[in-house]
């Protein structure tokens, strides 16, 4: 019998070389290997707060593959839906080090790789439905033509088998043959989606909207539950059908590195709906989690265990919320 997931998600997972170095890439010459891939950060996440989650993907017969798979064991992840296909190697990327608090430079190394040959004869119906949860990110869809029609068909079986499905657009407009094609292809993957997640920036590209109202109105008009407008270092809009409100971002004392806030968020939001929480509640998680991850270097080394969530959040409770509900 399939061991049933609380989550399922995919996409693709590269090797990901960190500067030790602030300053350009072309002259550092000193990097720390870690794992980077925005599915699969939430999947990180998700695992360390005790969530059983599932990760399909393809990676490469190499060193990089095989990293990413005893990151997947360490971290708790079940991988068997993960197809070592030996045709093509497991992509990677290189980052730079900021000490202002800026984005890093990054460099990606993917074309061609394993998992963008990701495709429906990747889905297993056994292994995805017996998943409560599937989690949707606009990464893996524009990686290549077949690995979109992957998404599109796992949100449909989902839906269809009366699962949630929770979407973050992650917008990669170089990955797209066009901007319309970006635009058309992840709204209708919102469209098929309980929770959608965009960022302010990515909201106004994708829905022509400037304010996170007309934004969340955009996509719970496309059959949305909730809609969650992350606004940076402002907190997060939430709306649904029956309640609105802004929720304060979290204070932190020094941004290390931004790459991967927007997952932290994503695993804080989903992991309190999961548990059955008010929206508004699980969007404060998401902003605490967020701010946790841009403290640290690497993309998911900030996602917290949930004994580490369950004392940030004690310890929250007896402080003064920062919520102004609409």
């Amino acid at each position: 019998m399939t061991q049933a997931l609380d989550v399922v998600t995919y996409g693709e997972a590269m090797a990901m070389f960190v500067a030790a170095e602030s300053g350009s890439l072309a002259q550092a010459g000193q990097f720390t290997k870690r794992v980077a891939g925005a599915d699969l950060n939430v999947a990180i996440g998700l695992s360390r707060l005790g969530f059983k989650v599932g990760w399909m993907s393809r990676i490469g017969a190499d060193s990089f593959g095989d990293f990413v798979r005893a990151t997947l064991s360490r971290e708790g992840i079940d991988q068997r839906r993960v197809t070592t296909d030996g045709r093509y190697p497991t992509g990677f990327q290189l980052k730079s080090k900021t000490d202002d608090g800026s984005d890093p430079a990054v460099e990606y190394f993917r074309r061609g790789s394993a998992a963008s040959h990701l495709s429906i004869a990747d889905y297993d119906a056994d292994y995805v439905l017996n998943a409560r949860h599937l989690h949707l990110t606009g990464v893996a869809p524009a990686i290549s033509p077949t690995s979109c029609e992957l998404a599109f068909h796992l949100a449909r079986e989902m839906r269809a088998a009366g699962k949630s499905i929770s979407f973050d657009p992650n917008l990669r407009p170089t990955l797209w043959p066009s901007r319309e094609a970006m635009v058309d292809a992840l709204n209708a993957l919102a469209a098929l989606s309980d929770w959608v997640l965009p960022g302010i920036g990515e909201g106004e590209i994708l829905t022509g909207h400037t304010q996170p109202e007309a934004i969340a109105a955009f996509y719970l008009a496309r059959g949305a539950k909730g809609v969650v407008v992350k606004l940076g270092a402002d907190g997060a809009y939430y709306q649904t059908a029956d309640s609105s409100g802004m929720v304060s971002g979290e204070r932190v004392q020094q941004v290390v590195d931004t790459v991967g806030a927007g997952d932290g968020f994503a695993v804080g939001v989903v992991s309190g709906l999961l548990e059955g929480r008010r929206l508004e509640d699980a969007v404060k998680r998401g902003n605490r989690i967020g701010a946790l991850a841009i403290q640290v270097i690497g993309d998911s080394e900030g996602l917290p265990t949930r004994a580490e969530l369950d004392a940030l959040e004690h310890s929250a409770s007896h402080a003064r919320p920062a919520v102004a509900a609409h």
